[in-house]
């Protein structure tokens, strides 16, 4: 393996290692809601607003997110093409769920 295999894995996996421990802290509802209703609200709508449903949302798009990260590092490692095709797929998951998520709290008014 040369250096630049070598740094690539390890940098895709701290992107997945972050994601991971993003999406824990974001299911424990805890820390910063990675949303941007969240950044558009005022002062006072932050502190009395209930962000389960963004807790949730960000959570799942950060679990699916180190997934796509863990597998791409796997991809550079084991250097298996056909991996490439698995991470698109992922990632092809992640923006359909952030549309169709977006699009149902809109609809629900919760998000």
């Amino acid at each position: 393996m040369d250096t630049v295999t070598i740094a690539l894995s390890v940098i895709t996996l701290l992107l997945a290692a972050a994601s991971f421990v993003i999406a824990y802290r974001q299911s424990k509802e805890r820390g910063f809601v990675f949303n941007n209703s969240y950044l558009y609200a005022s002062k006072e709508e932050r502190e009395r607003r209930d962000w389960a449903p963004e807790y949730k949302q960000s959570k799942t798009a950060f679990f699916i997110l180190g997934l796509m990260f863990s597998i791409l590092t796997l991809k550079i490692i084991i250097k298996w093409d056909w991996l490439t095709f698995v991470v698109v797929g992922i990632a092809v998951v992640l923006v359909v769920y952030a549309i169709a998520s977006s699009l149902n709290g809109i609809k629900n008014k919760s998000i």
